[in-house]
């Protein structure tokens, strides 16, 4: 028979450590509003979410698509019910760059979120934010022809050694058989 009074006091002891816990991890994860707007400025600085900007109008896109097929005669309903819907949700993008901005404040310090921001605001940061992603391709395939040489030279040069170095065995001579005992 299952004891519930032992089965009681272990769950409440659980509780009790849990909270202990937790609490505080959950309290050291709130953040200051200047680590937000530390956060913010780094975010801004870097473009950190401008790929978010896309989100909303595709969806709206694929749901436009969908009801579209389904109703064909109602194309300008649909569009424009869509089109007001997805207007009335916009504000929400706010909501995406709190968590965003939070998930920085808790990952940098605000001395780093200022120095992120600093250096992206600047000319230099400007520079390699726009052409970084060039110079990063053109590094990979500088490195794919740079490997592509290193593995041919690499199997000449062993190969070459190797050819020297190993002496070709004579054809097997035949086993003699050994008389039976």
């Amino acid at each position: 028979m299952i004891n519930f009074a032992g089965l009681g006091r272990t769950l409440a002891a659980t509780a009790v450590i849990f909270s202990a816990v937790m609490v505080p991890v959950l309290k050291a994860q709130d953040v200051s509003a200047e680590q937000i707007k530390a956060a913010r400025a780094a975010i801004s600085a870097i473009g950190a979410t401008n790929n978010f900007d896309n989100i909303l109008p595709n969806l709206a896109a694929r749901v436009k698509t969908s009801l579209i097929q389904a109703s064909p005669n109602y194309e300008d309903l649909i569009n424009k019910t869509v089109d007001d819907k997805a207007l009335e949700l916009a504000a929400r993008r706010a909501d995406l760059e709190h968590e965003a901005a939070a998930i920085y404040a808790k990952t940098f310090t605000i001395d780093e979120l200022n120095a992120i921001a600093a250096f992206y605001s600047s000319e230099a940061g400007k520079k390699l934010l726009n052409n970084g992603p060039i110079a990063s391709r053109e590094m990979l395939k500088a490195a794919d022809i740079w490997a592509a040489g290193i593995s041919r030279d690499l199997n000449a040069a062993t190969s070459k050694e190797l050819d020297a170095t190993l002496v070709p065995k004579s054809p097997a001579t035949p086993p003699t058989e050994q008389p039976a005992q």
